[in-house]
């Protein structure tokens, strides 16, 4: 997923501010879960965010391009581990990198749910 460095997201030190990275790990996580789960699965289940953890490399400045890459590590009952890498577009240079444990809810209920062994599988390595 590719994002443009905008004016909103530059901060006093005049490049992007950290909130906005976290903005844009949520956003790719997003983007990747609706472009692979089942219209019944996204009917069902929701996300919430138990742990980020990220480590900034470099900074962002406006008008850059900003890659977002995701992928899933260890998926387990109650907890899905996500990568994040945020690259320069450019130079592919990382800019920052991100690990955040995801839990996933019963839409309904609010409550934390299992999710099915099929599912686990498709979004897991």
């Amino acid at each position: 997923m590719t994002v443009p460095v905008l004016p909103a997201d530059i901060d006093e030190q005049n490049h992007v501010n950290n909130a906005v990275y976290l903005r844009w790990i949520q956003d790719v996580a997003t983007a990747h879960w609706k472009s692979l789960a089942s219209a019944e699965a996204q009917a069902g289940l929701g996300w919430v965010v138990l742990r980020h953890e990220i480590d900034y490399r470099s900074p962002a400045s406006l008008g850059d391009e900003i890659l977002l890459r995701t992928w899933i590590g260890k998926a387990s009952r109650l907890k899905f581990e996500r990568f994040t890498e945020i690259l320069r577009k450019i130079d592919n240079r990382i800019l920052a990198d991100g690990r955040t444990l995801w839990v996933p809810i019963d839409i309904r209920t609010g409550k934390p749910t299992r999710v099915s062994s099929e599912l686990r599988v498709q979004f897991s390595t």
